[in-house]
């Protein structure tokens, strides 16, 4: 099992910038590749990057080059550095880890964090 929660979440104004954090505990050894989600209302989870154990970077291409995401692994943690956002980046925000591959992979999730982003 892996345990994450995400803290950094909170209200900023358009163009601002913030910083989400997510901590992993657990049998974390087995995880391969860690990402961010996000859900806004009304719409469904989308991908919004994903980091591989060895240092690999994924991005939806929307969020490319104000979004980056960083993976420390003394830590455990995952990070995700969001600048210039904007106001439909509102949502809730979720971790999420992948142990082992294919098939028989195991995901886990966060509980999620909000950000709100208005003036």
């Amino acid at each position: 099992q892996v345990q994450l929660v995400e803290s950094g979440g909170g209200l900023v104004q358009p163009g601002g910038s913030l910083t989400l954090s997510c901590a992993a505990s657990g049998s974390i050894f087995g995880v391969n590749t860690m990402g961010w989600y996000r859900q806004a209302p009304g719409s469904q989870r989308e991908l919004v990057a994903q980091i591989s154990s060895g240092g690999g970077t994924r991005y939806t291409d929307s969020l490319k080059g104000r979004f980056t995401i960083s993976r420390d692994s003394a830590k455990n943690t995952l990070n995700l550095q969001m600048t210039s956002l904007k106001r439909e980046d509102t949502a809730v925000y979720y971790c999420n880890a992948v142990v082992g591959f294919g098939s028989t992979a195991s995901v886990y999730w966060g509980q999620g964090t909000q950000v709100t982003v208005s003036s």
